[in-house]
């Protein structure tokens, strides 16, 4: 570029067509387009003809090699970096991927996965601990045995970014309150003191952000719809605390089960760190034989396997000549699938709109990678919605029919039963995105 600019009087639109040109190396095209004009202009300009044509044909010959070459070691160097980040920080590293968000193939839950299997500690977002973005606490001490050198044991806290439906601005308001005149001690003093709306108090509760309070998710959510069904009613305008209708003693609620708290967890926050669901689901797979993503390695090679799991990320590169790789995760790790372009037009839909997946077909691997080749596959997202009461009756949209939906509604039915899906009639669904979803939608790279 600084030849043609120079040497040619390239003006910086020009340069710039010259570059892109550099970068589809494998299409000269673009190239000999340029060739004319600036081997022209540094005739005009004295040069010799030999010698501006030997000056374009570098310049072709860093397209065809150095320029993929200098990408090459750039990437080299980021992941380098990113490795060394990784393993002598992990923490950090984990963090300071969540606060970049959205970026990549993977999403926060499954960081938070990689994470903790890292031996990173990861708190929950809290109304008294967190910031805006993830941060790092410090946890206490730690032995060293071979060293006998004592270590501050470092754990990443998850920020209220993290929180579905919460601005920056509101939980800027929760956390400037907070640092000029301390922790929270309950619901309602976190309305007066930070002037928070009712709305995002709840969006807190929902996202079960009380627990330095000792408030369950069930607790908070009372309590936070407790401040809009106050004396802001026309009806308890005026009324008394102590009069009749007064709540005379605390409320006594249900324990919410583990399945729904981890799907309000995925609803609220795209994650949870109390459970997988794949885990809930795992006994009724373990009685049809399906195979964890741990177990892989010890079945035989390209021996028949069953496995199910989350979609995290399809894939279909254009050098792959139609084949496409699938990311699924269970409540142990991520299984790899290859499908082929033959299958994937066979069960497009599957492919294309399923959360969770069944698969059946042969296990290859070598010494890093366990690979899955589909036979076939069977669209189980239905099972997803049996994992919460709240979620039995949401209708579901297919991913295809986002502006016109169809008329249609998938309703679960009970908890223990065989999940089915009845169709009947589907409206235009409309509210937040978290009351129609349990897992967040996958990472598509087409």
């Amino acid at each position: 570029m600084k030849i043609a600019l120079d040497a040619a009087k390239f003006s910086a639109k020009e340069a710039n067509r010259l570059r892109k040109a550099m970068a589809t190396f494998r299409s000269r095209g673009m190239v000999h387009e340029l060739e004319d004009m600036m081997v022209g202009r540094m005739v005009e300009r004295g040069y010799d003809l030999d010698f501006s044509e030997r000056c374009f044909n570098q310049i072709k010959g860093f397209g065809e090699y150095g320029f993929p070459e200098s990408h090459a070691a750039s990437f080299a160097h980021l992941v380098y970096v990113s490795s060394w980040l990784k393993c002598h920080f992990p923490a950090a590293f984990a963090a300071a991927l969540l606060n970049s968000q959205p970026m990549g193939f993977y999403a926060p839950a499954q960081i938070v996965r990689d994470a903790r299997e890292h031996g990173v500690e990861v708190l929950p977002a809290d109304v008294n601990g967190s910031e805006w973005n993830c941060t790092l606490e410090e946890m206490g001490e730690m032995g060293d045995a071979k060293t006998g050198r004592l270590d501050r044991h470092i754990a990443m806290r998850l920020g209220l970014r993290q929180v579905d439906g919460l601005p920056e601005h509101v939980a800027a308001l929760l956390i400037t309150e907070r640092a000029e005149n301390g922790p929270y001690r309950d619901v309602a003093e976190l309305r007066e003191r930070a002037r928070l709306s009712p709305v995002h108090i709840e969006r807190l509760a929902s996202a079960d952000c009380f627990s330095s309070l000792s408030l369950t998710r069930r607790k908070a959510l009372w309590d936070a719809r407790s401040l809009i069904a106050g004396p802001d009613l026309p009806l308890f305008r005026a009324a008394d605390t102590r009069d009749e209708g007064a709540e005379r003693q605390a409320t006594r609620l249900p324990i919410m089960p583990l399945s729904e708290e981890v799907v309000a967890d995925y609803q609220t926050t795209r994650l949870s760190l109390k459970a997988h669901p794949m885990a809930f689901l795992r006994p009724e797979l373990a009685e049809r034989g399906f195979v964890r993503a741990c177990d892989l390695r010890n079945r035989k090679y390209r021996a028949m396997v069953q496995v199910a799991g989350v979609v995290l990320i399809r894939q279909r590169p254009g050098s792959a000549k139609g084949v496409c790789f699938i990311t699924l995760e269970d409540e142990t790790g991520v299984i790899n699938l290859v499908v082929w372009p033959d299958l994937k037009e066979r069960q497009r839909k599957v492919v294309m709109g399923a959360r969770l997946m069944e698969v059946r077909g042969r296990v290859e691997y070598d010494d890093e990678v366990v690979h899955v080749i589909a036979q076939h596959m069977t669209d189980a997202t239905g099972k997803l919605y049996a994992l919460s009461d709240d979620m039995l009756d949401a209708p579901i949209a297919r991913a295809d029919h986002v502006n016109t939906p169809l008329q249609g509604r998938r309703t679960p039915p009970h908890k223990g039963a065989q999940v089915r899906e009845i169709i009947d009639e589907l409206p235009n669904v409309k509210g937040h995105p978290r009351n129609h979803r349990i897992i967040p939608k996958s990472r598509d790279f087409h």
